[in-house]
């Protein structure tokens, strides 16, 4: 019995020992992994810390903003950036040695080619230098070399060096995100200047003859449409802001029927405006509005005789606005403008309503492109959607701006006659067509359609030039 619980009590105790040998095991795997955890998340922190300064471009007050997350990133002794003049900023110890590196910094900058110096290489009399190892690595970006990276170690090898050649790509990256950032800003600002020049002469012409008409008549009219006049001028012209809330662009509106009216008689353009008071503070891309109520006017209703009505609409939609700009007018085939707009690039055409419709999608994605709803004499219907908050997406604070230059144009400009109608009206007792909705096409992109076949093709085709939209 005694030898039995003698066997028993070893078995027991070895299975006690296994146990805590394994617990042990365990523990420390756990210790190791959750300072594996650890690590990362103390570079993914601090990736992202570096990641917005390196975004604004390398120039001397981003770089040093970036600089001690990079050297926290690699836990080295130091990190440098330089631009392609020098260095413009320095984070850790060992600058005494940046004048050693100087010469090397300029070759990697002017050969694009890594360079690796061990401090034994150096005249270093320093008997406490930190440094062991540097490395310069040029920054690429586009094609161009901007500057480079030096990263001083405390010990050399290979796996110091692949270290650093890896944050170089990491800041090559950003700096490539920042120049993209910084082209769709040029660009953004580009097609608001586009569309600036689009705004018509004929308007400006017929808007100053309008307001010349009521000097004698009705002086106080005159006054009160050439204030109008300015404050049109002075918003569409301004010269800072790619943005703008909905409230200003309905209110430059506002402004440019005025004008319209004053011009083609109140029986004849007649106007109606639903804004849900919530939604006025939206922010929309700046000019985004008003070109398709001037689209409504010109193509849609002067051409149409007796005029017509437009109607502009802002509604409240959850987290969105729903805004859309609907005349009466004579409408065009939907086939004819997704094949115009597709070919816009090349053809010119719908330069306005493309226009718009890119920075829609630029500004909120692809799926707040523009929605038209048109058919051949059933007017036309232009909706789209903007989100009530877009990060990143700020309207110019209201300020007294000055005009930007506005060179005359080179020879007089006739006053335009108002177009005779070139489409044939439907009958009283005729059924109007219904409009077809259309999901404008990115341009440039081919788009299967047919031109229209049958009798009335011709005059159809005409139709459609006649009420091709603005631009």
């Amino acid at each position: 019995m005694s030898e039995l619980l003698t066997d028993r009590t070893v078995l027991t105790t070895l299975a006690v020992i296994g146990v805590l040998g394994m617990f042990v095991m365990l523990c420390r795997a756990r210790r190791v992994s959750t300072s594996i955890e650890d690590a990362t998340l103390r570079a993914l922190h601090r990736v992202s810390q570096a990641a917005p300064e390196l975004r604004e471009g390398l120039t001397e007050e981003s770089a040093n903003r970036a600089t001690p997350h990079l050297r926290e990133l690699l836990q080295c002794v130091a990190v440098g950036l330089t631009d392609r003049s020098g260095l413009i900023s320095w984070d850790g110890e060992a600058n005494h040695h940046y004048a050693d590196l100087a010469g090397r910094v300029g070759d990697v900058i002017s050969d694009g080619k890594h360079a690796h110096i061990d401090h034994a290489d150096l005249d270093c009399t320093y008997k406490g230098c930190p440094m062991r190892h540097a490395s310069i690595i040029p920054l690429l970006v586009e094609g161009e070399i901007k500057g480079s990276l030096v990263v001083v170690a405390d010990s050399g090898g290979k796996r110091v060096i692949n270290a650093a050649e890896e944050l170089g790509h990491y800041v090559c990256t950003q700096l490539a995100l920042a120049e993209l950032q910084e082209s769709r800003e040029r660009l953004a600002k580009a097609e608001v200047q586009a569309l600036r020049a689009q705004i018509s002469p004929h308007f400006i012409y017929n808007a100053l003859n309008t307001i010349s008409s009521f000097i004698r008549t009705d002086p106080e009219e005159a006054r009160d449409l050439l204030q109008d006049f300015a404050e049109f001028t002075r918003y569409s012209f301004r010269a800072t802001g790619l943005f703008t809330t909905l409230a200003e662009e309905l209110r430059n509106v506002d402004r440019y029927l005025t004008l319209e009216r004053a011009r083609y008689g109140h029986d004849r353009l007649r106007v109606q405006l639903r804004i849900a008071p919530e939604v006025l503070p939206a922010v929309v891309p700046f000019l985004v509005v008003q070109p398709l109520v001037e689209n409504a006017v010109r193509h849609g209703l002067a051409s149409k005789r007796g005029g017509g009505t437009v109607t502009v609409e802002a509604a409240d939609n959850g987290n969105e606005a729903l805004i859309s700009v609907e005349d009466d007018g004579v409408g065009m085939d939907p086939n004819r403008l997704n094949k115009e707009f597709t070919n816009a690039h090349l053809t010119g055409a719908h330069v306005g309503l493309g226009n718009i419709h890119d920075r829609m999608q630029s500004v909120f994605g692809n799926e707040y492109g523009l929605v038209v709803e048109t058919n051949i004499g059933a007017g036309m219907r232009v909706t789209m959607r903007v989100p009530k908050y877009s990060p990143g997406v700020r309207p110019l604070p209201s300020a007294d701006e000055p005009l930007e230059s506005v060179e005359p144009p080179e020879t007089p400009i006739d006053e335009v006659q108002e177009p005779a109608p070139t489409t044939k009206e439907p009958d009283a007792d005729e059924e109007p067509r219904e409009r077809t909705r259309t999901e404008l096409a990115t341009p440039s992109e081919p788009a299967d359609t047919e031109e229209p076949a049958g009798e009335n093709a011709a005059a159809e085709k005409s139709a459609a030039d006649t009420a091709s939209t603005a631009g």
